[in-house]
């Protein structure tokens, strides 16, 4: 007996690294996977090398687990519709979406360009609400029609990146950081439905992570503590019904997670009941953040 015996789980990007590692974990744990992946490559170029998607679903079902296949650009809005059906049609039901698809596209701002911004966006954000949206207007009906909300999962994946920033990354920042605010907007509107909704900010190694310059390398023998299989659990659990908490971003890495608190409201500074003038602003504002220099830049884990 698993913790998702009988549950029917979409993961998104699930050709590789950590989409592979979810799902081939959910399947462990006796969920149905519906394996997607475009088959692109790691800048978003198409066709990918191989139908990696294909490969994943066969590993599956040879150790006896239960897959299919789905090679659909999630941030399409029909095709991820379709996708959602598919897993429906498939096994009767959805019960957990995992969105992790994505790519890279880096370049300084100064000199990134409009397509290279519009298409890490688009995979990313537009790639985790459109397939969610679909997702939860099944779950929707689905109360509805039973009269009880479903126990129906979604979890998001952000970034370190997303969430501390990163040099030479400014579409995947904003990209992440938007997901995990969407994240949050997902857990307050959709409870009602039966829904609970977190993000994971994974650190392992991947096709993303072979940009970063001393990115640890896969010891030749023993435990890697890089690996996408150490954030999987921590996937599975919030993807089961065992999940009880919503509204939340982990970091995750190396057989450790920690919660990210995300933006919070600091100490007011104040001149009193009274208009500040612009001097007097700026003097709050350096007291707010305690420094008169700005912080230095924090470089990301990808």
């Amino acid at each position: 007996m698993g913790c998702c015996d009988g549950r029917a789980v979409v993961v998104t990007g699930a050709g590789r690294g950590l989409g592979r590692a979810h799902a081939l974990a959910f399947a462990a744990e006796g969920a149905h996977v519906l394996v997607n992946d475009l088959g692109a490559e790691g800048d978003g170029s198409q066709p990918g090398s191989d139908d990696a998607a294909t490969a994943v679903a066969e590993e599956i079902n040879a150790a006896g687990g239960s897959a299919a296949v789905n090679h659909a650009d999630v941030a399409d809005w029909d095709q991820a519709g379709a996708m959602v059906a598919q897993a429906i049609d498939t096994w009767g039901r959805l019960d957990t979406l995992v969105c992790n698809a994505g790519f890279l596209r880096d370049r300084m701002l100064v000199n990134m360009s409009e397509q290279e911004w519009d298409a890490v966006v688009r995979v990313h954000l537009k790639g985790h609400f459109a397939p969610a949206r679909h997702a939860v207007g099944h779950w929707r009906e689905r109360q509805k029609t039973s009269g009880e909300p479903p126990v129906a999962r979604i979890v998001n994946t952000s970034s370190g990146a997303g969430l501390m920033g990163s040099i030479g990354q400014g579409n995947y920042v904003a990209a992440k950081g938007a997901i995990a605010s969407l994240t949050i907007q997902q857990a307050a509107e959709w409870g009602r439905y039966g829904v609970l909704a977190n993000a994971i900010a994974p650190d392992a190694r991947t096709r993303m992570t072979a940009v970063i310059p001393d990115y640890p390398a896969a010891p030749a023998d023993g435990w890697d503590p890089k690996a996408p299989e150490n954030v999987s659990p921590l996937v599975v659990w919030l993807g089961s019904a065992a999940c009880d908490v919503t509204g939340r971003v982990f970091e995750c890495t190396a057989g450790q997670l920690n919660v990210c608190d995300g933006w919070q409201h600091g100490p007011v500074v104040s001149v009193g009941e009274r208009p500040m003038t612009v001097a007097e602003a700026g003097d709050l504002a350096r007291r707010s953040v305690g420094a008169e220099q700005p912080p230095a830049p924090v470089y990301g884990t990808g």
